[in-house]
């Protein structure tokens, strides 16, 4: 498999787009562990001192919220369907949000694991949906500032970009609005595999799509790991595959045991977890969102100012889309879907489409339609024949989002040796930060569902590798 540069990375999941012209601020994110922080903010939980379930609060370092769901359950000795949580986390990063364990708190006080601390709230009958919460709260440092020659920006010029970005935006959008793209968590990261691994799904080639997830490579996994891929790769050998791969790795062990046990390839894909097998046909989806979105952009078309032939919906207090209200924008309901636009009340949507196949007319239905059939899917690609409950009736996504109490300031550069690998070993070929660039930090609150790197990548302009 030929591994993909950083620009083909960021086309293929339709990130190389912004909302405004200017040049960013460049710099890298996560440098060191501390820089990255969200904390679930909640409204109520109903606690019942009878209630089945334990509420507790879980603040995680480093982890990756699936994994740590898969050893909390062990430890528990319970199935991992017995633990609900709201949202995914960043894993480079400190988190913290409420999880409903079926569990007894005696249980749940004897879990002692590295880097986690697990703070009991109380009992509840409630269990937890995914996007429950109320909002995120990020705090995160924006290290290295550089200019696109790669020489370092100082913390006034750093400062006077994101303020004529933050301006520009909000002339463009209105105050407080940019546009909601979906991040690259959901592509997998920098090895973008998910919608690549979907796409495989969706042609009913369960074989390929098992090749893809263990065999895809990327120039940003260390020797280790890239050293499994290929062996997998040039050689399909289970057995020596085993003896090599990294034991962080443990999804793909999984896989390679069940294809030594059984030889089904859909049996080893079925021992993902059920949440990651949906995220694979959610990330086509949300390719084709994002694509959707720069098209849009570039053909200068208004996102949150509706044209005839939009779908538009109404915004909850969490601003999701009310998906029960969308309706089609006719020539004699525009100006009253405008204002209602222009106070919050309703927001204009692009596609993440399915068997239902709701798709908006008109030029906007346009742009959706091209860019579907440029995939060569229709309404039944979405009906996943081998494992119905991957199949999708297809949804739509508010163009933009909003993100409220923004403070901006400039910090400390320091960063100690050994904190950070990226920090230590330096700028490399193509990247975007200089050490002796600004350091920024940003405090901002966003709505489930929206990405703090895509907001942040609307001020940085850096290669997807940076975020």
């Amino acid at each position: 498999m030929a591994i993909a540069t950083i620009s083909e990375i960021e086309r293929k999941v339709g990130l190389d787009t912004y909302a405004v012209e200017n040049e960013g601020i460049g710099g890298i994110i996560k440098v060191k562990i501390s820089d990255f922080r969200v904390e679930e903010s909640f409204k109520k939980i109903g606690l019942d001192p009878k209630g089945r379930f334990s509420v507790v609060e879980v603040t995680l370092r480093n982890w990756e919220t699936n994994r740590f769901i898969n050893r909390f359950a062990r430890e528990l000795k319970i199935s991992r369907n017995r633990i609900w949580f709201s949202g995914t986390k960043d894993k480079r990063a400190i988190t913290s949000q409420l999880m409903i364990v079926d569990a007894p708190i005696h249980k749940i006080e004897k879990v002692e694991l590295n880097d986690v601390k697990i703070s009991y709230i109380g009992r509840t009958h409630q269990k937890l949906k995914f996007g429950d919460h109320q909002s995120n709260k990020f705090t995160v440092i924006v290290r290295g500032c550089a200019k696109i020659d790669g020489t370092p920006m100082n913390d006034d010029e750093a400062m006077e970009n994101i303020n004529s970005i933050i301006t520009n935006m909000k002339e463009r959008l209105g105050d407080g609005i940019f546009p909601n793209w979906i991040g690259p968590q959901r592509f997998g990261g920098v090895r973008a595999v998910t919608a690549e691994v979907g796409k495989n799904i969706i042609e009913n080639d369960f074989e390929k799509a098992v090749d893809t997830y263990i065999g895809m490579i990327s120039q940003f996994e260390n020797e280790e790991v890239s050293k499994f891929r290929k062996l997998w790769n040039d050689s399909k050998d289970i057995e020596k595959c085993l003896e090599i791969i990294p034991d962080r790795l443990n999804y793909e062990k999984k896989i390679l045991l069940e294809l030594k046990k059984s030889n089904n390839h859909i049996s080893a894909f079925k021992t993902l977890p059920n949440n990651l097998q949906l995220m694979f046909i959610h990330a086509v989806q949300s390719k084709i969102f994002n694509k959707y979105l720069a098209l849009r952009i570039k053909s200068e078309l208004s996102l949150n100012k509706p044209l005839k032939g939009d779908i538009v919906g109404h915004l909850t207090e969490k601003r999701n889309v009310d998906l029960k209200t969308l309706t089609i924008v006719e020539k004699d309901s525009k100006n009253r879907i405008e204002h209602n636009c222009k106070l919050g009340r309703l927001a204009v949507t692009g596609p993440l489409p399915g068997f239902s196949e709701i798709l908006a007319e008109g030029d906007s239905g346009k742009l959706e339609s091209e860019i579907i059939s440029e995939m060569k899917y229709n309404k039944d690609s979405w009906q996943i024949e081998k494992i119905p409950r991957l199949s999708s009736s297809g949804s739509r996504r508010a163009l933009t989002s909003t993100f409220s109490n923004l403070t901006i300031e400039t910090c400390s550069k320091e960063v100690e040796k050994d904190e950070s690998k990226i920090w230590d070993e330096g700028p490399q070929k193509g990247d975007r930060w200089n050490p002796e660039g600004a350091s920024i930090k940003f405090k901002f609150e966003l709505p489930p569902g929206s990405y703090a790197t895509v907001f942040l990548r609307e001020i940085m302009r850096s290669p997807i590798n940076h975020y």
